[in-house]
């Protein structure tokens, strides 16, 4: 039994970025809760999840990248069943309506009157959570710029073909030895990101059934993604499943690919993920060291101090607004728990388990 934790959804330097297409890919079922925030549909989603754990399944728990602390959805695979928040922005599109996809709504649980007699309120609250994201994606697209600046320094200074030859050793060395197969699934995940907490990640629990980790470091631009992506492309070549996970800050690159069939995963283990090995077969790809000039790091000291300097805190005023966002939400759920029966929720969630139970097997229906 495993509990596996990621994020299907990030706040990045390109806006708002939904994956749970590929994750949600091969569900039997899909139950797509509606409701207002504040309405249980995370408690809902943890209380799923917790019986299944109970009873020996893996569980994939999907945070909210906006409030890491709340889901954004729970997968049984080996049942093949998931239960998602289908509330802006990440409205999910059934496939098969009625035959995979199911909505369960909770606003049967709200006292409409109440609702009602907030609505100003409520919609005051709404507009300002909504003006806060594209001022934190403004802000977050400026840090990308910034670090732009960072990673040409390190490109300028770089054995290109020197990065060629490593990365086709890192290749072989994963994948030299393996046999192709078919029908390889890839998922395309974020192990962390940009939260109103500041930058987290789940990387020990996601690695954490892995037997061989290679942990990269390096700086910006020394050639990290472009090794990750070549390994996620012969991985794919060889029919593998693949777990694909992008920067949660500029999803057009790439933090770590996991290959579960061989329990073998690498990443990037660079600020604001940066872990040292503490495995007995953790290995270290230093690519500052293998492939930049000597010196270069002195060389462009002062330089390199004020670019940090404005990335930071450039990406902390798109933080702030997050936060901001957060606390907004905070409030606005306050109506919908005053609003809401919490006993309708409690039967709704135990109706879900029945539905869930009765495709287990050996079980008598």
């Amino acid at each position: 039994m495993a509990e596996k934790h990621y994020f299907a959804c990030g706040n990045t330097a390109k806006g708002f970025q939904n994956m749970f297409d590929s994750n949600l890919a091969g569900l039997k079922k899909i139950f797509i809760l509606k409701g207002g925030p504040g309405t249980g549909k995370s408690t809902l989603m943890k209380r799923v999840g917790e019986v299944y754990v109970e009873k020996g399944y893996d569980v994939e728990y999907i945070h909210c990248s906006s409030d890491p602390d709340s889901l954004d959805g729970v997968i049984v695979r080996a049942l093949g069943v998931g239960i998602v928040d289908g509330t802006t922005p990440h409205v999910i599109e059934p496939k098969v309506a009625g035959g995979i996809e199911e909505y369960v709504n909770l606003g049967t649980a709200w006292n409409i009157r109440m609702l009602e007699e907030k609505v100003e309120v409520i919609k005051r609250v709404l507009d300002e959570i909504h003006s806060c994201y594209p001022k934190a994606y403004d802000q977050f697209a400026k840090a990308l710029s910034i670090h732009d600046e960072w990673e040409k320094i390190y490109i300028t200074n770089m054995d290109l073909e020197g990065a060629n030859i490593l990365t086709e050793q890192v290749v072989k060395k994963i994948l030299g030895e393996c046999n192709s197969e078919t029908g390889g699934v890839t998922r395309h995940r974020f192990f962390g990101g940009s939260t109103p907490k500041g930058a987290m990640d789940y990387v020990e629990n996601i690695t954490a059934t892995c037997k061989k980790r290679y942990l990269i470091k390096g700086r910006p631009g020394s050639g990290k993604s472009t090794m990750l992506k070549k390994i996620w492309r012969r991985a794919q070549s060889l029919g593998l499943d693949v777990e694909v996970y992008h920067c949660g800050f500029d999803p057009n690159s790439l933090d770590m690919i996991l290959l579960p069939s061989l329990q073998v995963c690498i990443f990037d283990s660079t600020a604001p993920h940066e872990y040292e090995p503490n495995r007995e077969n953790d290995e270290v790809i230093d690519m500052y060291e293998k492939l930049i000039t000597p010196g270069t790091d002195e060389k462009y000291e002062e330089e390199l101090k004020d670019i940090k300097k404005r990335y930071r805190d450039t990406v902390a005023k798109g933080i702030a607004y997050l936060k901001k966002a957060k606390d907004l939400h905070d409030d606005l759920e306050k109506y919908y728990i005053a609003a809401t029966d919490y006993t309708i929720i409690d039967q709704i969630t135990e109706q879900i388990l029945e539905r869930i139970a009765s495709i287990e097997p050996n079980k008598q229906i």
